[in-house]
């Protein structure tokens, strides 16, 4: 595990600590102006100006069936990936977690849930368990690709 790997973002959805790799955030930021695109999922929240470069949002709460709603620390983190950026709505921006090798403990097995397909890991910090994500593999294939054409045709 590199530098750069054992770093993650700690962020909350609902009442859930969840994290992903820091190396692929780009930048947090309040909730911002936020244009809906009609005939998307639910979950798919529409898109936003980010200094010029379209950027699709989506709502991680509701499309892992959780409880959405605003609070005052509810914020967007944008992540940039090769492809494209993608805008996730979290409720809370926790920490910066540093973890050693050996400490993320590997996802655990359901055939019950979809959820489990984006879960990496889990790191376990004294009462609290931090699920780590792949939000590429969170987006199936078919919603990678319409976040895809939907930043380019609005760019």
């Amino acid at each position: 595990m590199s530098k750069a790997e054992n770093r993650l973002l700690c962020f909350r959805l609902a009442e859930e600590l969840y994290a992903a790799p820091l190396s692929e955030v780009k930048e947090v930021l309040g909730v911002p102006e936020i244009t809906p695109i009609p005939q998307v999922p639910a979950y798919f929240l529409g898109i936003m100006n980010l200094r010029g470069q379209v950027i699709s949002v989506i709502d991680l709460r509701a499309k892992f069936g959780l409880k959405a709603g605003r609070h005052s620390e509810t914020c967007v983190i944008i992540f940039e990936y090769p492809a494209f950026s993608v805008g996730v709505v979290v409720d809370e921006v926790k920490s910066v977690l540093t973890i050693e090798p050996g400490e993320l403990c590997p996802a655990p097995e359901s055939k019950h849930t979809k959820k489990a397909e984006f879960i990496t890991g889990v790191v376990s910090r004294g009462d609290d368990m931090v699920l780590t994500l792949d939000i590429v593999r969170a987006l199936d294939l078919k919603e990678e690709a319409m976040v895809k054409a939907i930043t380019q045709n609005a760019a």
